[in-house]
């Protein structure tokens, strides 16, 4: 199946995807498949991800900018929440462009130069978001098993630091071992995917990648299960300090605080543990397909519908944003 999918696309594309290795530096296009198979459904799925990335880049450019404007917003997990909204922006903006475009053109291909950008880029981003949902972990349960020291605790020197190493410790654990991890690149240059992924260009290195593969697995042990063990010890913490609740109010209200950082956890590792752990008899291509278009475009799309915007405090410094743009209008005019 899949070798008469790569020859089709060779017979479209030949003189892009010529067979044997070539200088990466020679390489100027490679074909990218996505969803070129199935024609019929390219316009409907074009429409659809156009408004979910619309909607990706108005809910978190919402958050960022609430939380930028409203002082009563300006606490340590909105500050995270912005750091996120951010990070979900620029991962979708790195892959859904380049998606939306090639689910129209006639030639479906990416150039060599976006495909290592895309690659990097899209490493990066991925660890940075594990940490930093782990760090956003950390934050619920200082605040809830420690309510009248968090803020002492969390001050905004420690908030600052958290974020720099996130960012930080997300860049060493993917960029940089990732530059010692990228081999010449061999014919036929077609990915079937929808955008390059280092997991799809393991399929077109010259040389034998188990290296690569084994290096991939430590690090996922580094960049995913070790912020994903902080999570689940965060919570483990917060659930029993919520059983000390005497009010069944209080311990509903302690819970909701938490319930969409878990719902966000969920989603995210959610899609990575189907993607990643399942058995080998249920790979499907067009179903990685989906799940990377669920974790690239869908779920970032939702999290600041899930995290934010449907909060009361963030609902209550919607209308006072829009109250006082009304007097501001008022008083010019």
């Amino acid at each position: 199946m899949r070798g008469s999918m790569i020859s089709s696309h060779l017979d479209r594309y030949g003189s892009v995807a010529g067979m044997g290795a070539q200088n990466s530096s020679a390489i100027t296009e490679l074909v990218l498949v996505g969803f070129s198979d199935h024609h019929q459904t390219e316009v409907p799925l074009f429409l659809f991800f156009s408004l979910v990335y619309l909607a990706n880049c108005l809910g978190n450019t919402a958050v960022v900018t609430l939380v930028a404007l409203d002082v009563s917003l300006q606490t340590p997990m909105y500050f995270f929440l912005c750091h996120l909204a951010f990070l979900n922006g620029f991962f979708s903006t790195v892959v859904a462009p380049k998606m939306l475009f090639n689910l129209l053109a006639s030639r479906k291909v990416i150039s060599y130069p976006f495909c290592m950008a895309q690659t990097y880029l899209t490493l990066f981003l991925e660890s940075t978001e594990c940490f930093l949902l782990a760090v956003m972990a950390i934050d619920r349960y200082v605040a809830i098993c420690y309510p009248l020291r968090y803020l002492l605790i969390m001050s905004w020197a420690v908030c600052a630091a958290l974020a720099v190493a996130v960012w930080v410790t997300g860049f060493c654990a993917s960029v940089i071992p990732l530059c010692f991890l990228i081999l010449p690149l061999c014919g036929p240059y077609v990915v079937d995917y929808l955008f390059c992924e280092l997991p799809v260009l393991l399929y077109l290195f010259c040389a034998d990648t188990s290296v690569q593969e084994a290096t991939m697995a430590i690090g996922g042990a580094g960049t995913v299960l070790f912020p994903f063990l902080l999570i689940v010890l965060s919570y483990l913490h917060i659930l029993v300090a919520v059983m000390r609740i005497d009010s069944a109010e209080g311990r509903q209200k302690a819970f909701s605080t938490c319930a969409s950082h878990l719902a966000v956890v969920t989603i995210y590792y959610g899609t990575g543990l189907i993607r990643y752990l399942r058995p080998k008899s249920f790979y499907s291509a067009e179903g990685d397909k989906l799940l990377s278009v669920f974790y690239a475009v869908i779920g970032p799309a939702l999290n600041p519908f899930i995290y934010s915007l449907r909060n009361k405090e963030v609902q209550g410094s919607m209308r006072r944003l829009v109250e006082r743009y009304k007097k501001s209008t008022r008083i010019t005019f």
